[in-house]
């Protein structure tokens, strides 16, 4: 599961009895002027999670307004690079950047993606990317899948995948399956995770699905009524620790 605020010690505990990782932000979530997740890897390592680590990147508007997106790129890997090492994740972990804008990525966008790659591997990381894993049609009737664009134009980088795709189907919806999906299941066979349900629903996504979510909109796990506001994005994922990140 993943969500942009930390849910505490003792729900993490009780969440524990459905997920087996947890997204783990390296710097303030999206919308968010503070990181509550900041700390906490000690306390959520022996609760027996793995980690899906996450940075969240710039978008389009700031990069254009920079003049120099590679710039920008390679300060932001530096920032995660020591972001999770003051948290204690091993060298080799894979830092995932979030990319929440998405079809065909433009020439700014592209150089970011590229230069935080590099500087991720330059300090002795892995470099992965959240982005959208749903066919976005362009005005000229060309369909194309962030994660697809990135791949393809990656200059032979080794780039790991966390896609979002919640349309309904191939997502499930917000359910809490024995066995899980497979990361493959997303659409992108090359994905190492997928997201495959948020919080709260997309409608125009969700419109073959939404009795599996609450009233409100949101996802909750079965241990968490909606009155508990524990709301999750839901993952799943290749391995029980999708960063390696499991600190010996």
């Amino acid at each position: 599961m993943d969500r942009n605020g930390y849910p505490g010690d003792a729900n993490m505990a009780n969440l524990r009895k459905t997920f087996t990782f947890t997204g783990y932000w390296l710097n303030n979530p999206p919308g968010a002027t503070s990181n509550t997740w900041q700390g906490k890897r000690k306390v959520i390592q022996a609760m027996g999670y793995g980690f899906l680590l996450l940075f969240n990147g710039r978008d389009y508007r700031q990069l254009k307004a920079s003049g120099d997106p590679a710039q920008v790129g390679s300060s932001d890997a530096a920032t995660a690079v020591k972001a999770a090492v003051r948290d204690g994740f091993p060298r080799g972990s894979i830092l995932f950047l979030d990319q929440e804008q998405g079809g065909r990525m433009l020439p700014e966008q592209r150089a970011y993606i590229h230069a935080w790659v590099d500087g991720v591997v330059r300090g002795g990381y892995r470099a992965g990317v959240y982005c959208s894993g749903i066919a976005f049609r362009e005005p000229n009737s060309v369909s194309v899948v962030t994660a697809n664009d990135i791949r393809d134009h990656d200059g032979g980088r080794e780039i790991h995948f966390f896609v979002s795709n919640d349309q309904c189907g191939p997502s499930p919806g917000c359910i809490f399956p024995k066995r899980p999906p497979t990361a493959a299941g997303s659409g992108v066979p090359f994905a190492d995770a997928w997201q495959f349900a948020q919080s709260p629903r997309r409608s125009d996504m969700t419109a073959a699905c939404p009795q599996t979510y609450a009233s409100d909109g949101s996802c909750y796990p079965p241990t968490m009524p909606a009155s508990s506001g524990m709301y999750v994005d839901v993952d799943t994922a290749n391995s029980p620790d999708p960063s390696h990140a499991r600190a010996k």
